[in-house]
């Protein structure tokens, strides 16, 4: 629980502890920033770690007063993007289901149910969804495996891969950098953060209203 806790101020407060890596890695930081997306793209376990808000918040740091370039930081974090997802499609399309039996603590982390609605995903928007998803929690992370799972040509793979981490990591690191010191948003840091991590996961909510309701008039019938 302490754990979880935990990565819950990170994310409220990400802000702050970039703030404060910067004070204390100086330059290393490219790298910790580059590292968490990697990991956050590319291994299918992991899709807890912060997405949109790190690079809001990267964005947010480098327009202060600073050593940080935020064209380097965008630069490093694309190649972080395409290098994690091209490294997810890959276990997903080499060990496939295999990798959902991973367990945490006893439990499978990977829910059937997430991979069952990525695959609505993709069934609702083709290869786009690499691209949509990119902006979407948990599917994220998803998408690309579940893409390796269903051998989706790579060549079409690789193309909506960094379609969508230009639009990714272009679009929230310009909205942190420019937006970010305008002092509402900076003074209210997390309470921008919970929207922009509500307004990602609104696609989701919809499509299990959509399904719900669908299923209940069926029923009804």
């Amino acid at each position: 629980m302490e754990i979880l806790l935990n990565l819950f101020d990170f994310l409220l407060h990400i802000d702050q502890h970039l703030s404060q890596f910067a004070n204390d890695y100086g330059l290393w930081l490219y790298a910790i920033l580059f590292l968490i997306i990697f990991v956050e793209t590319g291994v299918v376990v992991m899709p807890f770690l912060p997405g949109d808000s790190l690079l809001f918040a990267a964005g947010m740091l480098a327009a202060q007063p600073n050593d940080l370039s935020v064209w380097i930081i965008i630069g490093l974090l694309l190649i972080a993007a395409i290098l994690g997802d091209t490294l997810n499609y890959k276990i997903g399309q080499n060990l496939g289901y295999k990798a959902t039996k991973v367990k945490i603590l006893g439990k499978q982390f990977i829910q059937q149910e997430h991979i069952d609605k990525t695959h609505q995903f993709y069934e609702k928007y083709g290869s786009k969804t690499i691209v949509i998803a990119r902006f979407v929690p948990i599917v994220r992370t998803l998408a690309p495996f579940v893409a390796g799972i269903g051998r989706m040509s790579y060549k079409t793979f690789l193309t909506y891969n960094v379609i969508g981490a230009i639009l990714w990591v272009v679009g929230i690191t310009l909205a942190g950098y420019f937006l970010g010191n305008v002092p509402f948003i900076k003074e209210n840091f997390s309470k921008v953060i919970l929207a922009i991590t509500i307004i990602s996961v609104l696609p989701i909510i919809f499509e299990f209203l959509k399904e719900k309701f669908s299923k209940k008039e069926t029923s009804t019938k």
